[in-house]
């Protein structure tokens, strides 16, 4: 699990008590005042497992930088801010911030919060092979890029990866899916034929979804 975290705080006395309790913890930490910068790091560095983000920053409001940094990459954030009250904390939580501190806090509780919600991300992050799986945020990343999967596509996918090396017959795969009951077999060669395509399987010598005549699939892993 990386433990690397972005800090962006501008109190630098807040700032290194935060730095150095997390170091405490394990963490690596790299700490920013100013948002400008700390957006340009981050535009360029793809190791942060979290951030953390207080919002009263200069020349960029927290919540307008909270945006540009989910746009760059989706990683947990969590807010840190004297901006306390529940307006705030609501507006934070509408945007996806994934935990809300208001100061002033003990430290030790931002260390518990980081690590509760990088627990829970692992959990629900899938490596098989040069496949890495996100069943939250429903992403596969395949060699470090991201395939562009349609939801029955992905609900197809998540259920052949759940059953790697076993054969799935077509009405698994159906009953499995949000696809209509009456859907027929060709439906689902279709979307199978689309995934192949979309992560580079030869379909006449498929590495990753391979065909079982008169049956259906499974994926080898």
């Amino acid at each position: 699990m990386s433990k690397n975290v972005l800090l962006i705080e501008d109190d630098l006395q807040m700032q290194k008590l935060i730095f150095e309790y997390l170091q405490d913890y394990d963490f690596t930490c790299t700490a920013f005042s100013h948002p400008k910068d700390a957006l340009e790091n981050f535009k360029n560095n793809n190791d942060y497992a979290i951030i953390i983000l207080d919002l009263m920053l200069p020349d960029i409001d927290g919540f307008d930088l909270f945006k540009k940094l989910k746009q760059i990459k989706d990683i947990p954030i969590i807010i840190s801010s004297a901006r306390g009250d529940i307006g705030n904390k609501i507006h934070g939580f509408e945007l996806g911030a994934d935990d809300y501190l208001a100061k002033p806090y003990e430290p030790r509780e931002l260390v518990l919060r980081i690590e509760h919600i990088l627990k829970k991300n692992l959990s629900n992050k899938i490596t098989i092979g040069e496949f890495v799986i996100d069943k939250d945020n429903r992403t596969v990343i395949l060699d470090d890029f991201p395939i562009d999967l349609t939801k029955i596509e992905f609900e197809i996918f998540i259920f052949l990866i759940d059953n790697i090396n076993k054969i799935s017959s077509r009405e698994q795969i159906l009953h499995a899916t949000s696809l209509d009951e009456n859907t027929k077999n060709r439906t689902i060669d279709m979307h199978i034929s689309n995934i192949r395509y979309k992560i580079g399987d030869d379909s006449k010598n498929p590495k990753y979804i391979k065909s079982v005549w008169g049956i259906g699939y499974k994926f080898v892993g």
